[in-house]
């Protein structure tokens, strides 16, 4: 068997091709990886909004608080559900709630974006622990003032402490800024569900969230709220909810990132097939002379290929450190559920480090094995003269 650091000698020794080759596989495998990353980020960012204990409550057939309507008498009844977990006064730890979009404009520029607007009950807070003031203070009961999420604060104008936004023919102050981590809620702005519901000419709430006394009852009150016939809602775990929000998104992002990558691959690997034919026809008398020496043509094919795995290896270690850096940048989409402006980060897990190092290993082998064939099946005669 011919040791693995004849070949990656022999890497060496082309250093200039071996660069070349190696970065158009590291150009790949970002491109892999990055999109990986985009939908992983989005995906994220979505179901870590969603509490697994908490459950809302939305109009039947409805992809969306935003297309959703509960009346009060609905949600009243929904109120009365014994599976509702007790808050320290007593009251049922539940949050009707409000969601409609304005345009906002952005920092810097001319152009605008849709914000989703959440109006909020006295229980939206405690329901949402991941959710933390910054900034300010929430909100009092009944009045014309706002907070905004850590993302919208920095994207948009007019969003400070203090500032005034005016939207619905009110003008609403901006009385603080809140950080919900890693989830959607930071590109939401909050205020009093009842003012916003004036002000928007919305008779109905959007949903109504509310938080299990134990977990496990979830099929019950979902059960309950879908048969009760005065009732046209449907039940959903929170993190559930958040998680069909991303998939079609996260889905297109994932398809648009792998047909660009066999886009961008078959370059890659075209080179990388050059590069192991150029490896051969320079040391065709070195092939004889293996030959001559006693290795078979086995040994030869399993040489050249570990080349080329070498390339890919080293194409895929590359990609994977820039791709890491994006880590470091939040970016914006349009939510397409909601149709609102949602900002996200680029998300690296050691699932996509696996699948795009193993892209990049299949890289190098679909460019190297046909060479390493050629090589293999050279007459030891014709090599030795030709060398």
């Amino acid at each position: 068997m011919i040791p693995l650091s004849y070949s990656f000698r022999n890497l060496l020794t082309r250093r200039l091709t071996t660069i070349l080759t190696a970065s158009g596989m590291a150009l790949v495998v970002f491109v892999f990886a990055a999109a990986l990353m985009l939908a992983e980020g989005l995906r994220k960012t979505l179901v870590e909004t969603g509490s697994y204990d908490n459950v809302i409550v939305i109009r039947k057939a409805s992809n969306a608080e935003m297309q959703s309507g509960v009346d009060r008498t609905q949600a009243s009844i929904v109120e009365t559900q014994p599976e509702i977990a007790i808050s320290e006064n007593g009251r049922p730890l539940l949050a009707k709630e409000l969601v409609v979009l304005m345009n906002l404009a952005k920092k810097g520029s001319d152009s605008t974006s849709l914000i989703q607007i959440r109006g909020i009950d006295e229980f939206s807070l405690t329901l949402r622990p991941q959710v933390k003031i910054a900034q300010g203070r929430m909100p009092r009961e009944g009045s014309l003032e706002i907070i905004a999420g850590r993302s919208i604060a920095k994207k948009f104008a007019g969003v400070k402490i203090g500032g005034k936004l005016r939207f619905a023919l009110r003008d609403w102050t901006v009385v603080g800024v809140f950080d919900a981590g890693n989830t959607g809620y930071n590109s939401e702005i909050w205020g009093d569900a009842d003012q916003l519901m004036q002000a928007f000419r919305r008779p109905v709430y959007s949903s109504v969230l509310f938080r299990l006394r134990n977990s496990e009852e979830f099929r019950d009150v979902k059960e309950r709220i879908e048969t009760d016939p005065r009732l046209t809602l449907e039940a959903k775990r929170e993190t559930k909810y958040y998680a069909d929000q991303s998939e079609m998104m996260s889905t297109f992002l994932s398809i648009l990132g792998v047909s660009l990558t066999i886009i961008f691959s078959l370059g890659a690997m075209i080179g990388a097939m050059i590069t192991m034919y150029a490896a051969v026809a320079n040391r065709i008398g070195e092939i004889g002379t293996l030959r001559a020496l006693g290795f078979k043509r086995r040994n030869i094919l399993m040489a050249f290929i570990a080349e080329s795995l070498f390339l890919g290896a080293i194409g895929g270690v590359a990609g994977l450190f820039f791709a890491s850096f994006l880590q470091f940048f939040t970016i914006s989409t349009m939510n397409w559920q909601t149709f609102s402006d949602l900002a996200f980060s680029f998300t690296l897990t050691w699932k996509i480090i696996c699948e795009s190092f193993l892209f990049s290993l299949i890289m190098g082998l679909a460019g190297g094995v046909l060479p390493a064939i050629r090589a293999s099946r050279m007459n030891i005669v014709d090599a030795l003269r030709a060398g």
